[in-house]
């Protein structure tokens, strides 16, 4: 399989808009929900390993979060989970530095190599302190996917932009995730931004809420934003089960 950066590549180069849905790792089923996004034609899934204190999510995904830690999910389960799941596309982890952290920098990015694994979020990680993760993860070969935020200036850009592999992670709003009423001016403002400064694929989460939304991304030729997906897919779970996802 192509990496993460080069399979998001294909696409965008195809002119496509990309999509990369959110599934909580550890729900009931939620296996089969990577398939079927696959199937239904998402570029790449973003699974969360859930951790206690997700300080980036929304009370949905915290929701859904809190359910899978209620029913045993763990770090290693959901890894060794994703080992034996081929669903066709890069598989992305979201998860945070404590549970990294804890599992060891190296023997946590070989897990995730040796899973099949394409890339890693963590969001809590910032460019400055990123430096032993990202020494473990690059010869692993688990791209490290970098957040740059609204509030960052054009020199900071710069760098996560060079640091970043994979995509960068385009925050459209201050904020968790979750759905607003409109798209943020600082959603688009980000993708400019991001745009004007790299080559890399360029995804926006937090704050897109719906279809419409969504097409003002796409005005702008940026990728579909993912969080949107994210929190969709999860209140659909939290409220209905795995079969309406």
């Amino acid at each position: 399989m192509k990496s993460l950066e080069a399979s998001l590549r294909a696409g965008r180069d195809a002119g496509r808009k990309l999509l990369v849905p959110y599934v909580t790792g550890g729900l009931d089923g939620w296996e089969d929900a990577i398939r079927a996004a696959a199937l239904a034609g998402a570029d790449a899934v973003e699974v969360g390993i859930p951790f206690s204190d997700p300080v980036i999510d929304g009370p949905v995904i915290q929701a859904a979060s809190q359910k899978a830690l209620e029913a045993g999910a763990t770090p290693a389960g959901i890894v060794d989970a994703l080992s034996r799941l081929d669903a066709g596309i890069p598989l992305v982890v979201m998860t945070y530095y404590n549970l990294v952290f804890r599992a060891g920098l190296e023997r946590f990015a070989r897990s995730l190599a040796a899973a099949g694994v394409a890339g890693a979020i963590v969001p809590d990680l910032p460019l400055e302190e990123a430096g032993p993760w990202c020494e473990a993860a690059d010869p692993a070969g688990v791209a490290t996917v970098l957040l740059a935020a609204p509030t960052a200036p054009d020199e900071r850009l710069h760098r996560i932009c060079a640091r970043t592999r994979g995509f960068v992670y385009a925050v459209g709003v201050l904020g968790v995730t979750g759905e607003r009423e409109r798209l943020a001016d600082s959603a688009v403002e980000m993708a400019r931004r991001l745009k004007a400064v790299t080559d890399t694929p360029v995804l926006v989460g937090v704050g897109v809420s719906n279809a419409e939304q969504a097409a003002q991304e796409t005005d702008i030729r940026i990728l579909r934003d993912r969080r949107r997906s994210g929190h969709r897919t999860m209140l659909r779970r939290n409220k209905y089960g795995v079969n309406p996802v």
